[in-house]
């Protein structure tokens, strides 16, 4: 019968490193594209897997560790999604919008009909909605924001994002079977500091909604997916 620490004992360098990397999925993703130095990773994470094996090791067996753990076919599902994103259709931007949320109820639904009634009056006019559990979501250019305010006077408003800007995706139909797309996308906008108001998506393509100010940030981000 094995002991605690007999169990402790049978941890390897590899597999402790192993699970180090994967609670850290922007790390993880830099090591599957081989743009980190693994001799400088090495000596970073090296007090952690030494207390976690409780003993001395040298930074070359991490070194090695994090070789293998690179080339490892799981870590390999990066190279997919690249694939992926290099396909990536046409990106259309549109600017001068307005957010809206509205606490769900009885009637917001039949408001939201006369909404698209108008809408409709209008094919150039952007118009998009959302509906969770609690919360009704609706994005329009600015110049119909009286329309809307009309239409939901007695709605209860719990927010509006003025000088917003949303950029359009279309993704290839092979992204529904490849995991990790979304995740991909959103790490590299995250990384440049990009605040996302609303994320809206189809099968095969997803909007994301931003800051005028970052709209151009944003925009190069996922154009640049493209030349991974």
């Amino acid at each position: 019968m094995f002991t605690h620490k007999s169990i402790g004992s049978m941890k390897t360098i590899s597999s402790v490193v192993e699970e180090y990397i994967k609670k850290k999925p922007f790390l993880q993703s830099a090591l599957a594209q081989g743009i980190i130095n693994l001799t400088s990773l090495s000596r970073i994470i090296k007090p952690e897997i030494q207390e976690e094996l409780s003993k001395e090791i040298r930074n070359g067996a991490i070194v090695m560790a994090l070789k293998r753990l690179s080339d490892d076919l799981e870590f390999r599902a990066t190279h997919k999604i690249v694939k992926v994103l290099k396909n990536i259709g046409e990106i259309t931007v549109r600017s001068s919008l307005t957010d809206y949320t509205f606490l769900a109820s009885d009637t917001v639904l039949h408001q939201q009909a006369k909404l698209l009634e108008a809408v409709n009056v209008n094919q150039d006019v952007f118009y998009t909605s959302s509906r969770g559990v609690n919360e009704i979501n609706i994005v329009v250019s600015n110049i119909i924001d009286n329309i809307v305010e009309e239409l939901f006077r007695a709605e209860k408003c719990t927010q509006k994002a003025e000088n917003l800007s949303s950029i359009t995706v279309k993704l290839p139909a092979e992204n529904v079977s490849v995991p990790g797309i979304y995740y991909f996308i959103f790490q590299r906008l995250a990384w440049e500091g990009i605040v996302l108001y609303e994320v809206i998506s189809t099968t095969n393509e997803f909007t994301i909604l931003v800051d005028d100010e970052q709209v151009d940030v944003a925009f190069r981000t996922i154009k640049d997916l493209k030349t991974l």
